[in-house]
């Protein structure tokens, strides 16, 4: 869960390399490193701490040279130090590595190794610099030793390597992680996220597994697992750059909870025909199984909620990191939709594969054009929400949400109606979010010292209740669970406290009097209850209103008061919620 970016072209390198690579932040943040060559000379500069923090140390942007590579860290193994942060290098400092994902069988390698080298630090990566070492005196080149190399290497990966033998290339290569490849004449530039170089160029190459990479200033050359050259175009890609700035906020979190009105616009911009097409094979399909991680898994529950209620269909949500387990009993009429914003989530691929290695289709739900996910399945809905810099998920989830709701209503054979229904709620969540703002931030410093929340919703709206619980213990820190209402009275009455904070969803649906219930049994035992309702109620001892909607659309409405409270505890708590602890955007490894 790291973010790479290389650059060569006819311009000093470290500049625009640190341009780009900033807007990788949000791949990790914990170290920073830079490495360029110069008149066959390997400089480096790398140290603990935010990007902005090593280049105010270290002037990043001021080593030599028109080649360079940059790294941002999420730590997997090895601590957090500054020997740990990339790059890595062979003994002799002449091969400079940066490398994201798992090297599972490093311990292993490392073992063969340490007899003939010196080990420095913790991580995975440094077994590939000595591989390299070693591969090289008898290859004579990056690209053969580097394929050498990956015939040792299991696990995930997207690596980019220079030399001081080779002075004038980038190599690369990637496995189950991304890694794109950027044309821009005699300028080209090897990323793991097409964010970071799009003010220079949308031409880009993605590479596929096993493939390596040799950019020059001559331009860029591919080559299959086996070493041949391979013949690859370059395809063009949305440029939406202008969108990943704060514009005046204090937070992208905040920019992006503000923005989820426009994602649900967004996301119903849709080729009807193949929104009808993907519901008749969910109709058609024996079982149908959902997957994802975190938000995506919210969503994907949510969306098995509508497609029960509305078109009829039982669905399977599947946790993604479990998915893989239950890949041996699908037959091929299963049909699983798996959901992620990024297209990268390494256990939403792994269990993918393993399906498709079974003949089952797959159909994704992502934000991110071209992702890996993307290109793995066989048809794929973008939610086209822009750019989402906050690690934590808000406009990309309502974003995936409606397009529940789209293949529902296209179940029911009411897609037409079910849009013209769908376009007046943006409306209706803008002018809530003016009235309750400032509430939600009178109740955030009333709350911030808190150390436990429980959230509680019935049938559709479990799901968003799920979600702000998230929401709240990974950007505040507090601890917060989510059940259904009606489960609290079979064991999880016995934490509540007098004056435990309790979120309750009360929509004016048919779960509305039973949850009201589960409330009374909250405060029969003094728990402190905020209500989440269309209207106010004596067992609720804060109130925040959402809008009245036809019951099946309380989730769209209710979703953003539970982000906002979320992100105003946090900054009452005087956390970052763009950049939560031990945590990163783009979970890319197992």
């Amino acid at each position: 869960m790291c973010g790479i970016v290389g650059f060569i072209g006819d311009q000093p390198a470290a500049p625009v390399v640190l341009r780009a690579i900033s807007r990788l932040e949000y791949r990790g943040y914990d170290s920073a490193g830079m490495v360029s060559v110069s008149n066959g000379r390997i400089y480096f500069q790398k140290d603990v701490g935010s990007i902005a923090d090593v280049q105010r140390k270290h002037k990043l942007d001021r080593l030599p040279g028109e080649i360079a590579l940059a790294h941002v860290r999420w730590a997997t193994h090895g601590r957090v130090n500054r020997v740990n942060a990339h790059p890595h290098f062979d003994c002799r400092k002449q091969i400079a590595v940066v490398h994201n994902g798992i090297i599972e069988n490093y311990q292993e390698l490392r073992a063969e190794l340490e007899g003939r080298h010196k080990f420095v630090s913790e991580a995975d990566t440094e077994v590939l610099c000595h591989l390299m070492e070693d591969y090289i005196e008898e290859s004579g080149s990056l690209e053969e030793a580097l394929l050498r190399a990956m015939d040792r290497l299991k696990g995930s990966y997207a690596i980019a390597m220079v030399s001081s033998r080779e002075p004038e290339k980038i190599v690369a290569t990637a496995k189950d992680c991304p890694l794109i490849v950027g044309l821009n004449g005699n300028s080209h530039f090897v990323a793991s996220d097409t964010f970071s170089f799009l003010d220079q160029t949308n031409e880009v190459v993605f590479l596929e597994e096993g493939e390596v990479a040799s950019l020059t200033k001559g331009g860029v050359s591919f080559l299959n697992r086996h070493g041949e050259e391979i013949a690859k175009e370059g395809q063009k890609v949305d440029s939406k750059w202008e969108e990943a700035t704060k514009e005046g906020y204090d937070s992208f979190m905040l920019k992006e909870i503000t923005e989820e009105p426009q994602a649900i616009l967004r996301a119903l911009m849709q080729d009807r025909g193949l929104i009808t097409e993907l519901a008749r094979e969910i109709s058609r399909a024996r079982q149908v199984v959902i997957t994802g991680c975190g938000s995506s898994r919210h969503a994907a529950l949510l969306g098995s909620y509508l497609l029960s209620k509305l078109g009829g269909k039982l669905c399977h949500v599947l946790t993604a990191s479990e998915f893989h387990y239950f890949t041996d009993s699908m037959a091929k009429d299963t049909l699983v939709i798996a959901v992620s914003q990024s297209g990268e989530t390494a256990d939403v691929i792994d269990g993918v594969k393993r399906a498709k290695a079974r003949g089952v289709r797959v159909f994704s739900i992502v934000n991110v054009v071209g992702s890996l996910l993307a290109r793995v399945s066989d048809k794929v809905i973008y939610i086209n929400c822009g750019p989402e810099i906050c690690v934590a998920a808000t406009k990309s989830f309502i974003g995936q949400v409606v397009i529940f709701y789209l293949l529902a209503f296209a179940l029911m054979g009411k897609l037409e109606e079910g849009i013209r229904k769908l376009e007046l709620v943006p409306r209706q969540i803008q002018e809530n979010f003016e009235q309750i703002d400032g509430k939600l931030k009178e109740l955030a410093q009333r709350t911030k010292n808190e150390n436990n929340f429980f959230y509680i919703a019935r049938g559709l709206n479990l799901a968003i209740a799920a979600e702000g619980a998230l929401k709240l213990k990974e950007i505040s820190y507090i601890h917060a669970e989510c059940m259904p209402a009606g489960e609290l009275k079979h064991g999880t009455l016995a934490l509540i406290e007098e004056g435990t904070p309790i979120v309750a969803i009360c929509a004016r649906d048919d779960t509305f009097y039973e949850t009201l219930n589960s409330v009374e049994e909250i405060k029969a035992r003094g728990g402190y209850v905020i209500g989440i309702c269309a209207e106010n109620n004596d067992s609720y001892d804060e109130w925040i209103r959402i809008p009245e909607v036809q019951e099946i659309f309380y989730p769209l409405v209710a979703i953003m008061p539970l982000h906002l409270l979320a992100h105003h505890v946090a900054v009452a708590r005087g956390k970052d919620p763009d950049r939560p602890r031990h945590l990163a955007k783009s979970v890319t490894v197992k």
